[in-house]
């Protein structure tokens, strides 16, 4: 359970930061720093296992069917990362709190920060390739979160567009290749799959399941051609460069490919992708950050240059060159957050990141300097620190590397790439902190205070401490993180700054020299660089976007016009045409199902459904009369039922009718009487002809059904409705028990659908819309706008009608009823009072809240399912027992009812919030005729004492006056 806290911490701690900073930063940052530590602390009991090559693990089903357990483990790699994400987030929530301004929401910045570390936690413990790929979309997002925190910046906008855009296609991909890859091992469990490395490259679907995870990894860790991605993520704030480009996000590429290592690593395809790759990034990268003016320009171009170095030696395939990319991933994280740091302060004190400006800064800000001299030497590969070794480490691979036949060029390849980082390193030194100062600086620089410079003082502290003694220090970490990656024994190296003469030291020297005397040369060779024309990938990405983004436009506006008619003929289309191929290509065999005898009752209804539906296509325009042979539709359809033996289905079937006859009615009272003529005469035979076939099409199908033998189900659900769900409807029984999920879902999704309508009207009978409806007014065609009759018979009829839903919902778990027709019949009994008496009559006695009618009954219903649970059964379970009451005698109580009562709840509510809306749309198209209330009596007292009944209609028709 450890482990799983290790994960699921700084997911629940990001709730805690937006509500901690009302107490203050200070409060803020401490408890997000204590989120963060907790897990580390958790992670670091997990340590001596780790270091025993004991991998501890804890597994719990989720999803069975689809090979899909939360399962999370700890091997040497995962330690290694999790502990990086862990410590040197830690000392960026401590960075950050100095350096973000009070005018940044820093509480929203902790939470996107928690989220986006336990996302990275996700992906590096997992035990699960399915479990990896929910976190790792979950970096994606929470990533563009990060990346857009100053959303008033366009360029920070723009940033994490892109990054959403690149690393969500390569995560697309990579779903494909995780699925591959579980087929290809039968298992999505991490270490199945792993230690079937010998079956996955023997099958035939190796190779494309390595493409599709390979472009995963390389979108995410931004190698060649999707490196552009991730220096426009520097728009962020510092914190998150310095986290993302050390000890996240793009080292979880680079965490893929070492993960699965085992089982993909040592073929030819392998080799050539992943190292030439590497190889490519490393050197081109690192050409283009020794022409960045901008500190963390460099800085970020550099990540990706060192990214490419760690993929250049996982794709080599030996285990020396896994164990060097991991050291370097050590040391990579190390001085490289400590550099993006060093720029923060220097952007925070001076004002400026521009190279061109800065100088001298040695001078005046002497700690700063130092800190940032001392990681610089470590990222170009200078002796004694930490870089270095591992430097020497991978020219030493690639001394040994043959490509293509040829022993030279691969260390030539890694030699220059070299070359090119010992001269932007030694750009970023000498032009920004030595030398003198070359231009007007915004702010008077001046070392921060010590909350900044003290997390890239305990980095580069582990810089030399891991230069000097790096067996000591760090070789215990590499060697159980390598024996992770390459599944064996890390290999018998011993970490150490001499290892005689050797090719890698003179490549280093090499490389050294070359880099200094670039920088030497740096005008006339970047003269020489911008005459060369050369492709932008920025624009490039940019164009691609416009022309996908014009294309789609085209799409949309072709196959997405506004017009019904046009969406369903192209649904009915298509399933003509399934259907037909379906056709052509099966066995036509004549049903065995004798034809039930054809009763003139049937043929009178047969005629009658047919007619009006036919009626209906033709008069369509009218829509009272279409609306009157719907609803004759419904009325057939209910006798149908009730023909059928389904009397449940006819009760809910006529009252369905009946509730959206009238609404209905009440909402065309609004619109005008005939619907305008929308197509012309040859899109109406297109439309008939392809209804006419899709009914056809229908109903042979239907007839194929119904005269052929099937297994159902239905023997199942009566020989069970009483002993399993305590009721003899079996339909009621269904609804409530055995499909209970079922219908749990829908009133939610009925209550849902009613919400937004309402926010809809809402929203649209405000402003001009509500003008709009105001000017419909009509003239009052009858001054006796609520009859007496009809106010009287419906306030009889009202608890006549109440009793009658209280019983139809009492007696529908074992007689037709329940808790949906009961909600039906009570809301006809509010529609009437609507009706006859008034809206705003109506409106001002309805003393309860229809949004939390429907927010009850979903409740309702939701704790009656849960409640199964306290007695160890499945969600919404029913329980059933037997009572003797005095007077009364055995009586039945049933969980189930109070399930249905949700329901009944929920419906009611649903449909007297429509009758709502309709009420206030008509009172702005039609005032009320009766000011007082549809009449009532209204007793206005006269000289003496004496009163005179006065009807509402009497005043309305006298102008006011009694």
């Amino acid at each position: 359970m450890n482990i799983a806290l290790i994960v699921l911490l700084p997911f629940i701690g990001a709730i805690l930061p937006p509500l901690m900073i009302r107490a203050g930063r200070a409060i803020c940052t401490t408890v997000t720093a204590c989120t963060t530590l907790v897990s580390l602390a958790l992670l670091l009991v997990q340590a001596p296992a780790v270091f025993r090559g004991e991998v501890p693990a804890v597994r719990w089903e989720w999803l069975p069917q689809l090979g899909l357990d939360a399962s999370f483990r700890i091997d040497g790699l995962a330690f290694l990362f999790a502990f990086l994400i862990l410590f040197i987030g830690l000392l960026i929530i401590l960075y950050a709190r100095h350096y973000l301004s009070r005018e940044d929401p820093v509480g929203r910045f902790f939470a996107f920060l928690l989220l986006f570390q336990g996302a990275m936690l996700g992906i590096v413990l997992s035990g699960n390739l399915l479990l990896l790929l929910v976190f790792w979309e979950l970096t994606t997002l929470s990533s563009f979160l990060l990346i857009g925190y100053w959303r008033h910046l366009p360029e920070g906008r723009q940033g994490a567009r892109m990054a959403l855009a690149v690393t969500g296609l390569g995560g697309l991909a990579l779903i494909g290749g995780v699925l591959l890859l579980g087929q290809i091992a039968g298992s999505f469990d991490l270490e199945t799959v792993l230690a079937q490395g010998e079956a996955i490259k023997a099958s035939p679907l190796y190779l494309p399941a390595l493409i599709l995870v390979l472009l995963g990894a390389f979108t995410k860790s931004a190698q060649f051609p999707f490196h552009f991605w991730l220096p426009h993520a520097m728009a962020a704030p510092t914190p998150v460069s310095a986290y993302l480009h050390s000890a996240t996000m793009v080292k979880a590429g680079i965490f893929l490919l070492a993960r699965l290592w085992p089982a993909m690593a040592g073929t030819d395809a392998w080799f050539l992708a992943v190292s030439l790759t590497g190889l490519l990034t490393m050197g081109i990268a690192a050409w283009i950050a020794l022409f960045k003016d901008d500190l963390k320009a460099l800085l970020a171009f550099s990540t990706v240059s060192h990214l490419g170095l760690v993929t250049m030696l996982l794709g080599m395939g030996t285990k020396l060159a896994a164990m060097a990319g991991i050291f370097h991933i050590i040391n990579h994280a190390s001085f490289k957050a400590g550099l993006f740091m060093s720029a923060g302060i220097v952007d925070h004190e001076t004002g400026t990141r521009d190279i061109r400006r800065l100088g001298g800064l040695a001078h005046v800000m002497p700690i700063t300097a130092t800190l940032a001299i001392l990681a610089t030497l470590s990222m170009a590969g200078i002796p004694p620190f930490n870089g270095f070794i591992s430097k020497e480490m991978m020219l030493e691979e690639a001394a040994h590397t043959v490509y293509a036949g040829n022993d030279w060029l691969f260390p030539v390849l890694a030699t220059l790439a070299a070359l090119f980082s010992v001269a932007y390193s030694a750009r970023f030194l000498f032009h920004g902190f030595l030398g003198e100062t070359r231009g007007p600086l915004p702010r008077k620089p001046h070392d921060p205070p010590a909350g900044m410079w003290l997390p890239v003082a305990v980095l580069v502290a582990l810089v030399v401490a891991i230069g000097l003694f790096p067996e000591q220090v760090a070789g215990g970490l590499v060697d159980v993180a390598t024996a992770a990656v390459t599944g064996a024994p890390a290999p018998a190296y011993e970490l150490a700054l001499w290892h005689g003469i050797t090719p890698s030291l003179l490549m280093s020297g090499v490389a050294v020299a070359g880099g200094l005397v670039l920088l030497a040369l740096y005008k006339p060779v970047n003269n020489l660089r911008e005459a060369t024309p050369r492709p932008e990938a920025k624009r490039l990405f940019d164009g691609l976007i416009r022309i996908c983004v014009a294309a789609a436009a085209q799409v949309s506006d072709r196959l997405q016009n506004g017009s019904l008619q046009r969406y369903l003929a192209i649904m009915l289309v298509a399933a003509i045409a399934v259907g037909a191929v379906a056709f052509a290509g099966g066995t036509h065999l004549p049903g065995d199902r004798p034809i039930q005898p054809v009763t003139s009752t049937a043929v009178v209804l047969w005629v009658l459904l047919a007619g009006a539906s036919l009626g209906a296509l033709l008069l369509h325009r009218n829509r009272l009369m279409t609306l009157i042979l719907t609803s004759l539709v419904g009325l057939v359809v209910s006798l149908a039922f009730l023909g059928l033996s389904a009397p449940d289905l006819a009760l809910t079937q006529i009252s369905v009718e009946v509730v959206t006859t009238i609404l209905m009615l009440l909402a065309l009272n609004l619109l005008p009487k005939e619907t305008p003529r929308e197509s012309r005469a040859g899109q109406r035979t297109r439309d008939l002809g392809i209804a006419v076939l899709a009914g056809a099409g229908v109903a042979a199908a239907a007839f194929a059904v119904m005269t052929r033998g099937f297994e159902t189900i239905s023997d199942f659900h009566l020989a069970q409705a009483k002993p399993g769900g305590g009721g003899t409807n079996v339909v009621n029984v269904i609804l409530v028990d055995f499909r209970g999920y079922d219908t749990f879902g829908e009133i939610i999704v009925l209550g849902i659908a009613a919400l937004a309508i309402f926010a809809l009207l809402d929203r649209n009978l405000r402003g001009a819309a509500a003008r709009r409806i105001a000017t419909i007014g009509r003239v009052t065609e009858s001054m006796d706008a609520h009859p007496l009759i009809l106010v009287v018979a419906t306030r009889v009829l009202l608890p006549l009608m109440l009793m009658v839903a209280a019983f139809i919902f009492l007696r529908g778990h074992n007689q037709p009823g329940g808790g949906f027709i009961a909600g039906l019949v009570a809301a006809i009994a509010f529609i009437l009072q609507y009706v006859a008496s008034g809206f705003a009559w109506a409106r001002d006695r309805a003393h309860y809240d229809h949004h939390s009618m429907i927010g009850v009954g979903v409740l309702v219903a939701g704790l009656t399912g849960v409640a199964a649970w306290i007695f160890g059964r499945p969600f919404l379970t029913s329980a059933f027992t037997h009572v003797h009451l005095p007077l009364i005698g055995d009586v039945e109580i049933a969980s189930a009812m109070a399930f249905d009562l949700g329901v009944f709840a929920t419906v009611l509510g649903v449909v007297v919030l429509a009758l709502a809306n309709l009420s206030r749309i008509q009172s702005l198209a039609q005032p009320e005729p009766v000011p007082a209330g549809p009449m009532d009596i209204v007793l206005e007292p006269q000289a003496g004492g004496a009163t005179v009944e006065t009807s509402a209609a009497a005043i309305t028709a006298t102008g006011g006056r009694p």
